[in-house]
């Protein structure tokens, strides 16, 4: 039988246990440190996004003990709409069941690994099923231990147990093995920094081990304004994508899937694409869509002058959210923030790209050696702590020609570059979503964003190094004033030496405070004179 042949015997089940065990790098549980801030970030992410679809403000906590060497207990809580009964273990107990990947608006997550995955982490590092208590707001709490099926991907809830109670909003409590707490930029406590500084809305109260207790307090009241699913824009669009579209679509005619199933796609368009397109004939069937013809529109969309995308799908955080959130975090002596227009990338995927740069104050990594220049990466107000070296925001800032913009030291200097890249899909590198991958339009747009931003530091730069040649010149002066007051009255065989050099320190710091790069110290001297002139003219007036 086929069953026994050993080449059909290759092509088993696996379960997702084993899954998740040969694929841990990819979903970003690899390594002490990153598995434990992965399991944060998973959390923390779906908090967010469960407090802004219910328009809430997020309190966020995040609490973790060390127990029995290298496992951690994790507990995490918010005060957002909890979620009910039914959907507990589709949520949080099974795996790739998310509801994000397929709308067409931005989200902080997607590939529907999230906190089912967390809980997967548990199950193959402790044996121990998560701990979950929930609250709609409807007077009953329902709780269970929370535990996932490996064989059929299905969840197991025990000890269920539904309670009065006015609780609204989510705990979940795990124990993990394999996992390190770390304090350093990789660790949960950089994480939650970061979190904070792209969501100015957010508070966040963090409890690590030995009672470390920390708090980032929100900067603004405003929650973010929800993104509205949209329809896919022509432009970046593959041919690949175009097919299968069209292979799926129930409509009759090509130019009316055209008009349907893309934003900024009208009549008129149409007939501007049939006058690019005589031997494509729009009439047809999507279904019977060649791919030869489906590579001539995707050419004749090139060609053709369109409306920028609808940024209706996306929410970056806006210039004055991101000003308040570096002042609340950083508290920088200078701040330039930058947003872009909303530009298109494979797939016809609107995005927009928000940068700042940070100087002085708490900008810049700080270690024990010193202080050095920072970038800090983030999709969607999310986070980007790992996999710099392959990510298109860290490409970007390194082709920059910083000496250009007078920051040639710019790796040991208090700067802080702030990157995020806001899209409906992020084209992340790897499932564990850390990195970004170097579209060309993506690199692109950084490059650009962030040079705008260095344009006004380098400004900011001259002038303090103007400022303090001039406070320089200032300082040099000054160190005569005591001996040229006495001497001017020694010449004069009159006068009051702390009178005249109170005078001459007036004199400096007043008259000369704008022009003192400009003065010299004859001028100064004469100036001097003249006053200890009029100082005598006017006592002698006064004996007469």
């Amino acid at each position: 039988m086929a069953r026994d042949n050993p080449i059909f015997n290759q092509f088993r089940e696996h379960s997702v246990a084993e899954f998740f065990r040969k694929n841990r790098q990819m979903l970003g549980f690899s390594g002490k440190v990153r598995s434990l801030t992965t399991i944060v970030h998973e959390y923390v992410t779906n908090s967010l996004d469960a407090c802004e679809e219910a328009g809430i403000l997020p309190d966020i906590g995040i609490e973790i003990r060390v127990v029995n060497g290298d496992h951690c207990v994790v507990r995490a809580s918010d005060n957002g709409p909890g979620i009910p009964q039914k959907l507990v273990g589709k949520a949080l107990g099974m795996m790739l069941a998310g509801t994000k990947f397929h709308r067409y608006m931005q989200q902080r997550g997607q590939q529907g690994i999230g906190a089912a995955g967390c809980t997967m982490f548990a199950l193959i590092t402790t044996g121990t099923p998560v701990k979950v208590r929930t609250g709609t707001g409807t007077s009953k709490v329902y709780s269970c231990d929370l535990s996932i099926d490996v064989k059929t991907n299905k969840p197991k809830m025990l000890n269920e147990k539904m309670e009065e109670g006015e609780m609204r909003g989510l705990e979940i409590e795990g124990e993990f093995g394999e996992v390190k707490y770390d304090k350093g930029e990789y660790g949960p406590l950089a994480y939650l920094k970061r979190t904070a500084i792209a969501n100015p809305h957010a508070q966040i109260k963090f409890k690590g081990p030995n009672d470390e207790e920390v708090l980032f307090p929100r900067a603004s009241d405003a929650i973010p304004e929800r993104p509205k699913e949209v329809l896919p824009h022509p432009l970046g669009l593959t041919t690949s994508d175009l097919v299968e579209m069209a292979h799926h679509s129930k409509d009759r005619k090509i130019s009316s899937f055209l008009m349907n199933n893309f934003t900024r796609v009208s009549s008129g368009k149409i007939g501007e694409l049939r006058g690019l397109l005589p031997d494509v004939n729009l009439n047809a069937k999507p279904r019977n869509l060649a791919w030869a013809d489906a590579e001539k529109m995707i050419d004749a969309f090139s060609r053709l002058r369109w409306i920028a995308p609808a940024t209706d799908s996306i929410r970056p955080i806006g210039e004055e959210q991101v000003k308040k959130a570096l002042v609340n975090i950083l508290n920088p002596e200078f701040m330039s923030v930058r947003e872009r227009k909303p530009k298109v990338f494979r797939g016809g995927v609107p995005f927009v790209v928000e940068t700042a740069i940070t100087y002085g104050g708490n900008s810049g990594r700080h270690t024990q050696s010193g202080v050095s220049g920072d970038v800090i990466r983030f999709a969607n107000r999310a986070p980007l702590l790992f996999d710099a070296g392959g990510c298109a925001i860290t490409q970007a800032v390194k082709e920059m020609d910083w000496n250009r913009y007078g920051m040639k030291e710019f790796d040991s200097m208090p700067i802080t570059v702030f990157v995020n890249f806001v899209s409906v899909h992020v084209p992340y590198t790897g499932a564990g979503k850390q990195a970004i991958a170097n579209e060309e339009e993506i690199v692109g747009e950084i490059k650009l964003s962030v040079m705008e931003c260095a344009r006004e530091l380098q400004s900011h730069l001259r002038g303090k190094v103007r400022a303090g040649e001039k406070e320089a010149k200032k300082k040099a002066i000054m160190r005569y004033v005591d001996q040229l007051a006495k001497d001017l009255v020694e010449l004069s065989g009159t006068g009051d030496v702390e009178r005249l050099k109170k005078k001459l320190v007036k004199l400096v710091e007043g008259k000369y405070k704008k022009k003192i790069e400009d003065a010299t110290l004859e001028e100064i001297a004469g100036e001097a004179a003249a006053a200890q002139l009029e100082a005598e003219n006017s006592k002698n007036e006064g004996e007469s």
